[in-house]
């Protein structure tokens, strides 16, 4: 068994906030019928704006003026802003462990996030205090699964890569951080999660 980890790295969408964009369709539908379908196939097919955007290759007024064009300016930059962000939903479940974690490893969040999630949504719960740090893809420009992300993390702990253990939902994430030599989970829910801690042999009582 390997030893335990000195940083456990949390991701923040679908692990410790699930989220749901079929909340921004419904609202933008109730703006007019079909907008918010007519939005979605839209973001979806022009996947690399979303991406430019967490990279902060995008500016959030360069994503908004592209994002309001989609939508025929049928909504303001601040109702826009808030519908697409209140999405989220704290998994307490997990957050609640943060505080025990926190008494034996360093803890790091690491997203694929942007600018306006930040502002509008995530950024208000109040168990990111249990991080001693947030590394954030549009502040350090570059995306999960790209080496340069985790390294930021590592930079900034200035632990060995096997001293980090990373808790993601997407394969793809989590077989980056292995690349760059993390321990890494995919996160399948709370009870496997403990599973895993168990297995690590990670404290969480």
């Amino acid at each position: 068994m390997s030893l335990p980890p000195v940083v456990i790295v949390f991701d923040l969408g679908n692990v410790l906030i699930p989220f749901d964009y079929d909340i921004i369709i419904d609202k933008l539908q109730n703006v007019e019928e079909g907008l918010g379908k007519k939005f979605y196939k839209k973001y979806k097919d022009n996947y690399d704006i979303h991406r430019k955007y967490e990279k902060w290759e995008l500016t959030n007024d360069e994503f908004l003026d592209i994002i309001l064009d989609w939508l025929e300016h049928k909504v303001t930059k601040e109702e826009f802003c808030n519908i697409y962000s209140n999405i989220f939903e704290e998994n307490s479940q997990l957050s609640g462990l943060l505080p025990k974690l926190k008494e034996n490893y360093r803890l790091v969040l690491l997203s694929n996030t942007n600018d306006i999630h930040r502002k509008y949504g995530w950024g208000k719960y109040g168990f990111l205090q249990n991080f001693e740090k947030l590394i954030l893809s549009h502040e350090v420009g570059a995306v999960k699964p790209e080496a340069q992300i985790y390294q930021a993390v590592m930079d900034y702990t200035k632990r060995r890569p096997e001293e980090h253990f990373f808790i993601d939902d997407i394969a793809e994430y989590v077989e980056g951080a292995k690349k760059v030599g993390w321990d890494a989970v995919q996160y399948a829910g709370f009870q496997n999660l403990l599973n895993d801690f168990k297995i690590k042999g990670i404290k969480y009582e």
